[in-house]
């Protein structure tokens, strides 16, 4: 036998036996071996699943743990993603408030006011024109907030009927024992130029007038100072238009905020920013208040400019024989004003009927007086306006023609009845006077009309 045989055989009989050997060293300490590693390998098992269920329960101390060392211990028990997801949760999660205790017994404790701190700079007040002139006193029985720059209400057509329907339940007559006071009612288009005058009349004579100012909505001139009889006597207005029903319906206004806000308005004059007083303030309140009669045009004029404005629509509310025309301009007691601010018989028919070619403000009044109360009528008004120069607007006078001699010749130029008896007193105010005539009339009214 060869030697390279003889080795194989030796190494076949030897590698047996090794393995025989490893196998039977091996053999006792096998069991013992098997059972550590499979109780390690189930303890860890159970440690990381009670790890994971503490760390997703909500109510786990452990979960705010890992939180509060930045994800460090979640990073062992986690998955890296998981760990991730935990610290941006902590980083996005605001700070939780302290939880103030839980009375044992009683109401819930109401919550105190909230206040700014003195740090933080107050917001800024709204931002209002300085020329709105604020709202004067809201008249007793008149339900609702004044708005804008007025007295009561005003604004919408419903806010209109409540007004109406206010001032048709106010007093008809003038309180026992109350002084009568006379209510100026101004019906202008913007400011009043003429105010300076009517001031000088009106000075020294508190508590015994009021006036009321209706302009156009879009005006936004500056208040009068405290000292004005203007000041602060602005009532909620609408838009008015020359020619148009609108023009009555702000009279109608005026004398409903006049009836509502004081009981003892005896007398309601209409007049207009160019008006001016021809006369004192006692020789007009005397004049006003002792007068049997309401001074108002109120006639039957034939052709277009007459009885050609009625529409036979009116029929059989007002019939063509109670057409009447007279003046804007007017003076009315209590109870005829409130007459008008009542009236929701005849007004309305002039509203849908009087339009093209027919002025409500010449044909409403005088319609109405004529249909209630055709003996209480002057059938004059007070206003003295110059229409010798034809066309549908009388003549306006500049300052050059305001002169000693034709206010003089327009306060007693001319007769009249007053109660019955013949006076040459016939008209207490003219128009239409321009703005730059103010500085004749504030020269001549100490020597000519007695007052300034």
């Amino acid at each position: 036998m060869t030697t390279k045989n003889l080795k194989q055989q030796q190494q076949q009989h030897v590698l047996p036996m090794v393995v025989a050997g490893m196998a039977a060293a091996a053999t006792p300490a096998c069991p013992v071996r098997t059972k550590l590693l499979l109780c390690a390998a189930l303890g860890f098992a159970i440690g990381v699943v009670a790890t994971v269920s503490l760390l997703l329960s909500s109510a786990s101390p452990y979960t705010a743990s890992l939180h509060a060392h930045g994800g460090t211990l979640a990073g062992l028990f986690m998955p890296a993603s998981a760990a991730a997801n935990a610290v941006r949760d902590r980083q996005q999660e605001p700070p939780a408030a302290p939880r103030p205790p839980r009375p044992e017994q009683g109401p819930p404790a109401v919550p105190a006011m909230i206040r700014r701190p003195r740090s933080s700079p107050e917001p800024p007040p709204a931002a209002t024109s300085a020329t709105t002139a604020p709202p004067p006193p809201t008249p007793a029985g008149v339900g609702g907030a004044s708005r804008g720059s007025g007295i009561g209400i005003g604004g919408g057509d419903d806010d209109d009927k409540e007004l109406m329907a206010l001032a048709a339940s106010a007093p008809r007559a003038v309180p026992a024992g109350a002084a009568p006071k006379v209510a100026f009612l101004f019906l202008t288009r913007w400011d009043l130029p003429m105010a300076p005058l009517w001031d000088k009349f009106f000075h020294g004579h508190r508590g015994r007038y009021n006036v009321y100012v209706h302009t156009d909505p879009a005006f936004n001139g500056s208040e009068p100072p405290e000292t004005s009889a203007f000041h602060r006597r602005r009532i909620p207005s609408k838009e008015v238009k020359w020619g148009r029903v609108s023009m009555v319906e702000a009279e109608r206004r005026l004398l409903a905020h006049a009836l509502l806000d004081d009981p003892s308005n005896a007398r309601f004059v209409l007049l207009s920013e160019s008006h001016v007083p021809l006369f004192d303030f006692p020789t007009v309140h005397s004049y006003l208040v002792n007068s049997t009669e309401v001074f108002l045009e109120s006639y039957d004029q034939p052709g277009a400019t007459g009885r050609g404005r009625y529409n036979r629509r009116m029929s059989p509310v007002v019939t063509a024989a109670q057409w009447r025309k007279g003046s804007q301009w007017f003076d009315l007691d209590r109870g005829l004003a409130t007459d008008v601010v009542a009236d929701r018989v005849y007004f309305p028919v002039f509203r849908r009927f009087c339009s093209r070619g027919c002025y409500a403000d010449e044909h409403y009044l005088p319609t109405l007086l004529h249909i209630r109360r055709p003996a209480a009528a002057a059938n004059r008004s007070l206003t003295w306006v110059d229409w010798s120069r034809g066309g549908p607007h009388p003549a306006r006078f500049h300052r050059v023609q305001v002169t000693v001699d034709f206010l003089r010749w327009l306060r007693s130029g001319t007769t009249c009845t007053y109660n019955g008896r013949t006076t040459d007193v016939c008209f207490l105010f003219a128009r239409k006077f321009l703005p730059n005539s103010l500085t004749r009339f504030l020269r001549f009214a100490p020597k000519v009309m007695g007052f300034g």
